[in-house]
């Protein structure tokens, strides 16, 4: 009887570690390529009007930027009219108009009292009802829209609130 002889794959052991290092040089070359294009979009993200998609964006557009994110925090101003009829009863909404602002911190309303901007029956009548200051317009302007505005805190960011997405901070500043 013959015995069948054994055969025995004998591999290289250089060809083991140089398929390793090639497919690591692959995948690291795809890190750096996607890490590239990634950073390419979203640098050219904000760079048209149309597309408004950074706090840093909304930061450079609000009204006295330097004073808006040192006092207060920049905003989104949407004025819109709402016209009601009751016999029959109809809602209708015109075109909104969208402009940056500013919401002002509650211990920081000195600026706007300084520059005689607000009265201090009116500072009074706002901290009575814990509101705060918002603005459009710049304050070294004759006429800056300034009002007392509430913070509503039952809005919610539903953005935020879906599957998968990270629960925002409990600790916010309060303005």
């Amino acid at each position: 009887m013959r015995r069948k002889s054994s055969y025995r794959e004998t591999t290289n052991p250089l060809q083991s570690p140089a398929l390793n290092l090639t497919m690591i040089a692959i995948l690291g070359g795809v890190l750096v390529l996607g890490i590239g294009i990634g950073i390419a979009f979203s640098s050219t993200s904000t760079l048209s009007p149309s597309n408004v998609a950074s706090r840093e964006f909304i930061d450079t557009k609000a009204p006295n930027p330097e004073i808006c994110v040192q006092y207060g925090a920049s905003a989104m101003v949407m004025d819109a009219r709402l016209f009601v009829t009751l016999n029959p009863f109809n809602v209708y909404v015109a075109q909104p108009s969208m402009r940056p602002g500013c919401v002002i911190r509650q211990n920081n309303w000195a600026i706007l009292e300084n520059k005689k901007l607000v009265t201090s029956d009116q500072v009074r009548e706002c901290k009575n009802r814990l509101n705060t200051f918002g603005f459009t317009g710049s304050l070294d302007s004759e006429n800056p829209d300034i009002r007392c505005i509430y913070q509503n805190e039952s809005a919610q960011n539903f953005f935020l609130s879906t599957p998968g997405a990270v629960a925002p901070s409990q600790d916010t500043e309060r303005f």
